[in-house]
C-alpha cells in the first residue's frame, strides 16, 4: 500500500516546471473565482438584492463568454498562449474590484458591464490552459498534470473558506464578504510573476490555412477554409453530454448558497467551511484519480462518481421537503459534503477522455467550445431560474431538473467510453501502421525520403498522433 502511493507521489512529482508553473498561476487566480462563488451571492442578498435579480447578473458573466468563446478558439490557433494568460490574470482582478464597487452603489449598467467583462477575462485564462498542458507536457505526465490544474479550484475553496470562518470568528464586523472578495482580488495580481517565470520555448498548435479575402465572394470560402480542418461529428459526439451536464449544472452550482441560505438558514461563514472541508474531499481524491483511471477505466472514473454524485444531489435537494425538521440541515450539508467530491473528481477524467477522443488538431476548438457551452449554458440556465424564482418555484423542483439532466448526460458519457475504448481496440489490432513505420525505421533512405517530403503540417499530424493514441 505504502508503495503504491508512493508511485501516485512519484508520478506528480514528473509534472515539468513550467507547467507547474501555470498551476501556480491558475492557483492566484482561482482565489477571486473562489471568493465570487462562496461569498458574491451573500454580499449581494446583503445589498437589497433579490434572487431573482443575482441570477440575472449572475447570468452576464457567461453571457459574453458563450458569444466570443467559439471564434477565440478559431483565433488561438497557430499562436502562443502565453500572452492570452497574462491579458486574462491582469484584467481579471481589475474587473473583480469593480464589479464590488458598482455593486455596493447599485449601479446595474456598470455593474452588468464589469460582470460580463470579468467573464471574458477569466475565459482568456480557462479556454488556454488546458490546450496549452497537453501540448507542452509529456504525454506520461497528462493526466497529473490535468488533475493538478483541475485541484486548483478545491485547494483555494478550502483556503478561502477556512480563511473566511476563522476572520469571521474575530471580528464579524470588519471581515465582511467585501472585504474578503476586495483582498482576494488584489493577491490574484500574484498570478503575474509565476507567468512570467515561464521561459521554456512555447510548442504551438498547427495554424489554420485561411486565405485572403480580396472581395466579398471570398468570404464565404474563407469560413470553409475555418471550418473544414476540423472533425465537426467528431466534436459534436465529444461536446454533447457536457452542454447537457452544463445546463443542469447551471440551475444548482452558482446558487447553492443561495439554497442553503433560504432554505436552511446557513450563513457565508458556515458555507464557507462547508465548502472547505468538501474541497478538501476533492483535493484527496483528485490525488488518486489518475491511478483509479489507469487501473479501472473512464467508466468508473467518471460514470460511477456521477451517478453517486447524482444521488447524493437528490437527497440534498429533497430535504427542503422538511426543512422544518431540526436535523434537516445536517441531512442537506451531508449530503452536500458527498455530493461535490464525487462529482468534482470525475472532471479532469472526462476533460480528459474528450480531448483524447477529438485528437489534437480539434483540442483548442473544443476547449473553446466547453467553455462556450459552460457559459451558455449557465447564461441560459440562470435567466430560467431568475424566472422560475421570481414564479415562486421551490428551489428543491428547480434542482430536479438538474438531476434529470444529469443523469442523461451521465448515460451519454458511458456510450462516450464505450466508442472511445472499441476505437482504441481497433487502432491497437491493425498493426498495418505499425509495421509501416517500422519498415521506414529500418530503411534509412525511405526515412529520409519521408522527411523530405513531409510538409510542417505533417510534423503536426505526427505529434497528434502521439498524443492520441
Amino acid at each position: 500500500m505504502t508503495s503504491k502511493f508512493v508511485d501516485i507521489i512519484n508520478g506528480f512529482r514528473k509534472v515539468e516546471r513550467h507547467i507547474l508553473l501555470l498551476i501556480a498561476a491558475e492557483l492566484c487566480l482561482q482565489m477571486v473565482n473562489t471568493a465570487f462563488f462562496l461569498l458574491l451571492n451573500y454580499f449581494l442578498e446583503k445589498e437589497g438584492y433579490t434572487d431573482a435579480q443575482i441570477g440575472r447578473i449572475i447570468s452576464y458573466r457567461f453571457m459574453a463568454v458563450m458569444l466570443l468563446a467559439a471564434p477565440f478558439g478559431f483565433f488561438i490557433k497557430g499562436k502562443r498562449l502565453k500572452p492570452f494568460f497574462l491579458i486574462g490574470a491582469t484584467l481579471l482582478p481589475i474587473f473583480s474590484l469593480l464589479v464590488i464597487h458598482f455593486a455596493s452603489l447599485h449601479s446595474y449598467t456598470a455593474l452588468n458591464f464589469c460582470i460580463i467583462f470579468w467573464g471574458i477575462a477569466f475565459a482568456l485564462f480557462q479556454i488556454t490552459g488546458l490546450p496549452y498542458i497537453l501540448l507542452n507536457a509529456k504525454e506520461e505526465t497528462h493526466s497529473e498534470a490535468i488533475t493538478m490544474y483541475f485541484q486548483t479550484w478545491g485547494l483555494t475553496i478550502f483556503i478561502c473558506g477556512v480563511s473566511y470562518y476563522l476572520l469571521q470568528s474575530i471580528d464579524p464586523i470588519f471581515f465582511t464578504e467585501k472585504l474578503m472578495i476586495q483582498a482576494l482580488s488584489i493577491f490574484s495580481f500574484s498570478s503575474l510573476f509565476f507567468l512570467y517565470k515561464i521561459k521554456v520555448k512555447e510548442h504551438i498548435s498547427k495554424a489554420l490555412p485561411i486565405r485572403k479575402i480580396k472581395k466579398a465572394t471570398d468570404l464565404i470560402p474563407a469560413i470553409g477554409d475555418v471550418l473544414s480542418p476540423y472533425d465537426w461529428p467528431l466534436i459534436a459526439s465529444a461536446t454533447i453530454p457536457t452542454f447537457i451536464i452544463a445546463i443542469g449544472a447551471g440551475f444548482t452550482i452558482p446558487v447553492i448558497n443561495l439554497f442553503f441560505l433560504n432554505v436552511h438558514g446557513v450563513d457565508s461563514d458556515i458555507f464557507s467551511l462547508m465548502g472547505a472541508f468538501t474541497y478538501l474531499f476533492v483535493a484527496f481524491g483528485m490525488i488518486f484519480i489518475p491511478t483509479i483511471r489507469r487501473n479501472y477505466g473512464y467508466k468508473v472514473a467518471i460514470t460511477l462518481f456521477q451517478s453517486l454524485a447524482i444521488l447524493a444531489l437528490f437527497f440534498m435537494a429533497t430535504s427542503e421537503y422538511y426543512a422544518h425538521w431540526e436535523y434537516a440541515v445536517y441531512v442537506a450539508i451531508f449530503f452536500y459534503l458527498i455530493r461535490q467530491p464525487l462529482m468534482n473528481v470525475a472532471g479532469p477524467m472526462t476533460s480528459e477522455l474528450t480531448m483524447y477522443f477529438v485528437g489534437k488538431k480539434n483540442q483548442e476548438m473544443v476547449s473553446a467550445l466547453n467553455a462556450s457551452i459552460w457559459s451558455g449554458s449557465w447564461f441560459i440556465s440562470m435567466q430560467i431560474f431568475a424566472y422560475l424564482r421570481q414564479s415562486e418555484w421551490r428551489y428543491v423542483s428547480i434542482f430536479l431538473i438538474t438531476i434529470v439532466l444529469y443523469v442523461i448526460g451521465v448515460i451519454w458519457y458511458a456510450f462516450l467510453i464505450k466508442s472511445y475504448e472499441n476505437r482504441t481496440k481497433e487502432e491497437n489490432k491493425n498493426p498495418k501502421k505499425e509495421n509501416e513505420l517500422t519498415e521506414e525505421n529500418k530503411s534509412p533512405k525511405k526515412k529520409e525520403e519521408k522527411k523530405k517530403a513531409q510538409s510542417p503540417l505533417d510534423d503536426d499530424s505526427i505529434l497528434d498522433s502521439h498524443l492520441t493514441k
